[in-house]
């Protein structure tokens, strides 16, 4: 932990552990799932179900796709554990339930290796144990190799760490197949593309935000024009990347139009935040990219879902 942030929240950590039990109720223990996120997790690995056609009973993608989302909300209340000192100190997430004073550290760090544990094995038992070490592996990677480590060591945090929320795709199809295949190895790929414009585009307008608490986010350490010329260099590489699933036989014309559409939108945007690089405009246009970078790839993976969950897959190569 970063000497800042400490002494700036050093009282706050003291009162939470003399307070006793902690007050906080059921929607505070749902909060530390970071519920946004586990969203996320849920509905990329459905779309990664779907699109492998598998041929299983419904109660058991059910129950897969159930402890993906456990294991998703047990990495983001391990990180909440770990992370009390810094979101203390950070406008965004000084309001979340450790230091708010609403749940003690231990009692989250409790809370989120049990559902780790209880996640990791129930899938293996449900489906099969190559899913539940995909699963386990996701969840270390993102409270140890990402929270613990990079993010507090280098402003690569987000491009290296970004591999735990596009590992979703891959976890459902093993789950629900035995096996990994190209499929979802391009739609982690996609993910894991699209997640560096889109948080440096919030750490262009929250730098200040990680400056106070320490972390060496893009803006922070490189510069802000760094950091807009390699997110204009991310969203390069990613729109004709987000036309992949179509080469590859399973995104069908539907999907082609979105990717194509999508694509062109993040350019745009882009290139904006790339050419403005002072003042209110610049600020307002990188959080225009945030918000829509957040519509692009759920109109990606939603499209997915409706093509291959609803029959309406045509493929655009015959």
């Amino acid at each position: 932990m970063s000497p800042m942030s400490n002494s700036l929240v050093e009282p706050q950590v003291e009162s939470l552990a003399t307070a006793g039990l902690s007050q906080g109720d059921v929607s505070d223990f749902f909060a530390l799932l970071k519920p946004r996120v586990m969203f996320l997790v849920v509905f990329t690995a459905l779309v990664g179900m779907v699109v492998s056609h598998p041929d299983v009973h419904p109660v058991v993608a059910f129950v897969s796709l159930l402890m993906i989302a456990v294991g998703g909300g047990a990495s983001g209340a391990l990180n909440m554990w770990w992370d009390a000192d810094i979101d203390a100190v950070m406008t965004r997430t000084r309001k979340r339930p450790i230091p708010a004073g609403k749940i003690q550290p231990g009692e989250a760090l409790a809370f989120g290796v049990t559902l780790a544990f209880g996640s990791v094995i129930i899938l293996g038992l449900a489906s099969n144990w190559l899913a539940a070490g995909l699963l386990a592996f996701t969840i270390f990677f993102y409270v140890v190799i990402y929270s613990m480590w990079l993010k507090r060591s280098t402003p690569q945090n987000i491009v290296i760490g970004g591999a735990a929320g596009a590992l979703p795709p891959i976890v459902a199809q093993a789950a629900v197949t035995g096996h990994v295949a190209w499929d979802s190895v391009v739609l982690f790929a996609i993910i894991f593309m699209w997640t560096p414009p889109h948080f440096w585009a919030l750490a262009l307008v929250k730098s200040s935000d990680y400056e106070r608490a320490g972390i060496p986010m893009m803006p922070n350490v490189a510069g802000p024009d760094s950091t807009r010329f390699q997110i204009l260099a991310y969203t390069i590489l990613l729109a004709p990347l987000g036309l992949a699933p179509v080469a590859l036989g399973f995104g069908g014309l539907a999907y082609a139009i979105m990717a194509l559409i999508g694509g062109f939108g993040m350019l745009a945007l882009a290139v904006q935040v790339y050419r403005l690089r002072q003042g209110e405009p610049a600020m307002r246009v990188a959080q225009q990219l945030f918000g829509f970078s957040i519509l692009y790839l759920f109109l990606l993976f939603a499209t997915l879902l409706v093509e291959h969950g609803f029959g309406f897959f045509r493929p655009v190569f015959r």
